[in-house]
């Protein structure tokens, strides 16, 4: 299994710097970096390659579960799948997150094993990223 292109959808620079180097290390994949839903939403038309969505909850302007909301109901990038990578304790959050088609999450903060484990049982069951 290898991974091309992630898409990272967080508020935070700092995160983008963890999430772009474990990404790196984990698998030398292109990472594309958006700040809020609205963002994630205009790099996925201009990148229909995308392989995997990380998605942060709390952001502003389109926050995570809205993004998850928009993706249900246009029907648009459903076969990406999304990783949220959510706060302890926002369990709530995560469950809505699970129920609006996330196809899985970890909890911050979280070791780059978890996350890379992660990927690759959800590209298992799924037979790999596809590639168009």
């Amino acid at each position: 299994m290898k991974l091309k292109k992630v898409l990272v959808v967080d508020d935070s620079e700092l995160v983008h710097k963890m999430h772009g180097l474990v990404l790196q290390r984990y698998q030398k994949c292109e990472v594309l970096h958006t700040y809020d839903g609205n963002q994630a939403l205009e790099a996925l038309n201009k990148n229909p390659d995308v392989q995997l969505i990380l998605l942060d909850i709390n952001m502003p302007v389109m926050d995570g579960l809205r993004f998850l909301e928009v993706r249900k109901q246009t029907g648009l990038f459903t076969d990406i799948p999304v990783i949220i990578i959510s706060t302890e304790g926002k369990e709530e959050d995560t469950k809505r997150g699970l129920a609006l088609g996330a196809a899985g999450y970890v909890c911050k903060p979280f070791r780059p094993a978890q996350l890379h484990a992660l990927i690759d049982s959800l590209f298992e069951s799924r037979g790999g990223p596809e590639t168009p």
